[in-house]
C-alpha cells in the first residue's frame, strides 16, 4: 500500500527531475511515507504532476544511488530506514578575529619585496612546465623528484658548502611542514633544546608533537654551549648563519663545540635552519653548518620563501644517513606536499642560472634598503641598532623607553614594529629593543618610514604626542 507523500512545486530554474528529487529526499527524511513503505509508480507520479517519465526515472534514480530508496522486484521503490538524529545545542561559533589593520608601514619580518620578483622568466618557464611536460600529471617521487633534488644538491654545494647527495633530500610544502615531519622521527616525550629568544613557531612544534622544549639562552656568538650541555636534549635547533631574531652569526669556534656536543651521544642531533643565509652585507655569506658536519649529526633545513616569496612553498630537509633510514620506516609512502609543476618550474630556474641573478638582483636591493633605513635612523641620534649585517631585518634599541612604549609610540604614528620580548620564552628580552623587518617596505618611503619612527620615539616628545598616522606633520 502507498503511503500519502506532499507533492512538490516546481519553481526555478534547476532542472524538474533535480527539484523532484530533493523533494522526494526531504520527504523520506521527514518520515514520509515512512521506512518500507512504497513510494507512487512512475506512471502514477508522471500522471499526478504532469511530467514526463524521463523527469521522474532521473529523480528515482538519484534517489536509490543515495539509499533513500530501495527497488524490490515487482514492488516498486520503498522508502529506506532513515535513523532519527535527536538534535544537540550547537555551541556559538567562537568570535571572529579582527580584520587586520592597515598600518601605514609594517615592519615584518616575513615581507619581501614584490617588487624584484622575477614575473616572466618564473610564468615562461611555469607555462613550458605545463604544455611540455604532461608526465608530471602522475604521482612524483614522496621525497621530491628526483631532477629538482640533484639541481639543489648541486646548488647547496656550491653557496653553502653542504655535503649531500639527492638521496638524503626531502622536499616539502614549507620549512614548518618538514620541521613537523622531522619531530616525528623522535620518540615522543625527547628533549629538544630551543634557541631563546628564537623562532616561536618552533617551538610551538615541538611542544605539539609531544616533545619537551628547553630554552637554551643565545650570546653574541650564538647559543649557549655549556647551557645545551645541562639542557640533557636530543636534539638542538639552531640558526648559526643569522640567528633569529637577534641576527648574531656563529663563529666556527662556537660551532666546532656544538658538533662535539652532538658527537657525545649516539642519538644527538642538530638542527640547522639556514635562516636568512643568502643576504649578507658586509662580507661572504658564512658556509654552512653541516658542511663542518663528518659525523652525520647535523639536520639541514633550507627554503625559498625568503630569497624568492613566502608564497613559493617550496622547503627542503637534508637528513643525515641514519635518519634517513628512519624516515623512509616511518613515512614509507605517500606524495610530495608540493606540486610537480612547481617542482620542475623551480628546477628550470635553478638550472638556468636565473635564481643566482635573481639573487644577486634582490642582494642588492636590499643592501640599499638596509642602508638607507639604518643611516637614517642613525641620524636621530639616541637610536642604537644591531643585526643589520645580514639578513632582513635588525634590532633597534631607544634606551630612553620601555619596549611597550616603543611599540605603542610607533602605531600611533601608523607603523608597526614587533617587540623583542615575543620571540622570548624563559629568557629576558634586552630593554628598550623592537625588531624591524624592512624588506617588504617601499623603496621610495624609506625616508619617510625612518623620519616617523625618529619622530615618534623622539626623547622629547611626550607619549601620546607623536606624529599622526596618516602623515607627517
Amino acid at each position: 500500500m502507498e503511503h500519502p507523500i506532499h507533492m512538490p512545486v516546481f519553481q526555478g530554474t534547476e532542472p524538474l527531475y533535480l527539484q523532484l528529487y530533493q523533494h522526494l529526499a526531504r520527504e523520506i527524511q521527514q518520515g514520509r511515507p515512512g521506512a518500507g513503505k512504497k513510494l507512487p509508480s512512475k506512471r502514477r507520479l508522471c500522471a499526478m504532476l504532469g511530467v514526463s517519465m524521463s523527469t521522474v526515472e532521473g529523480a528515482y534514480s538519484l534517489l536509490l544511488a543515495e539509499g533513500y530508496v530501495r527497488s524490490l522486484p515487482r514492488s516498486g521503490y520503498v522508502a529506506a530506514q532513515l535513523h532519527d538524529v535527536q538534535p544537540q545545542s550547537v555551541p556559538d561559533l567562537p568570535p571572529a578575529p579582527p580584520p587586520i589593520s592597515q598600518w601605514r608601514y609594517d615592519c615584518s619580518t616575513s615581507s619581501v619585496d614584490t617588487t624584484v620578483f622575477p614575473f616572466s622568466s618564473w610564468a615562461r618557464i611555469n607555462k613550458d612546465a605545463v604544455y611540455q611536460n604532461p608526465g608530471l600529471l602522475q604521482p612524483g617521487h614522496p621525497q621530491g623528484d628526483e631532477p629538482l633534488r640533484v639541481a639543489l644538491a648541486g646548488l647547496l654545494a656550491q653557496y653553502r658548502g653542504v655535503r649531500c647527495s639527492p638521496e638524503q633530500i626531502v622536499v616539502g610544502a614549507g620549512a614548518d611542514y618538514l620541521l613537523s615531519l622531522l619531530l616525528q622521527l623522535f620518540p615522543q616525550g625527547s628533549t629538544v633544546a630551543l634557541e631563546d629568544p628564537g623562532y616561536p613557531t618552533a617551538w610551538q612544534a615541538v611542544e605539539r608533537h609531544g616533545h619537551h622544549p628547553v630554552s637554551v639562552p643565545v650570546d653574541r656568538d650564538g647559543m649557549d654551549p655549556q647551557a645545551l650541555e645541562r639542557s640533557n636534549a636530543t636534539l638542538a635547533y639552531v640558526t648559526p648563519s643569522h640567528q633569529f631574531p637577534l641576527g648574531v652569526t656563529m663563529p666556527v669556534e662556537r660551532r666546532s663545540r656544538l658538533l662535539h656536543w652532538a658527537g657525545q651521544a649516539p642519538d644527538r642531533y642538530l638542527l640547522e635552519d639556514d635562516y636568512d643565509s643568502e643576504f649578507r652585507y658586509v662580507s661572504r655569506p658564512i658556509p654552512a653548518l653541516q658542511g663542518l658536519d663528518h659525523g652525520g649529526r647535523v639536520i639541514y633545513l633550507g627554503t625559498f620563501s625568503r630569497s624568492i616569496a613566502p608564497a613559493i612553498r617550496v622547503a627542503y630537509l637534508i637528513l643525515p644517513p641514519q635518519l634517513l633510514a628512519r624516515y623512509r620506516r616511518v613515512f614509507p609512502q605517500g606524495a610530495c606536499t608540493v606540486s610537480r609543476f612547481e617542482q620542475e618550474t623551480l628546477r628550470q630556474f635553478l638550472v638556468q642560472g636565473l635564481y643566482s641573478r635573481h639573487l644577486r638582483r634582490s642582494g642588492n636591493l636590499y643592501r640599499r634598503k638596509c642602508l638607507t633605513l639604518t643611516r637614517a635612523l642613525e641620524s636621530c641620534g639616541y637610536l642604537a641598532l644591531s643585526g643589520q649585517d645580514a639578513g632582513l631585518h635588525f634590532l633597534l634599541t631607544a634606551p630612553h623607553l620601555t619596549e611597550s612604549d616603543m611599540v605603542a609610540r610607533a602605531a600611533e604614528s601608523g607603523l608597526r614594529v614587533y617587540p623583542l620580548s615575543r620571540y622570548c620564552h624563559h629568557v629576558s628580552p634586552p630593554p628598550s629593543t623592537v625588531v624591524v623587518g624592512y624588506a617588504g617596505l617601499p623603496t621610495q618611503e624609506l625616508d619617510t618610514c625612518a623620519q616617523l619612527l625618529c619622530q615618534a620615539l623622539d626623547p622629547v616628545t611626550p607619549a601620546g604626542e607623536s606624529a599622526p598616522p596618516n602623515g607627517l606633520p
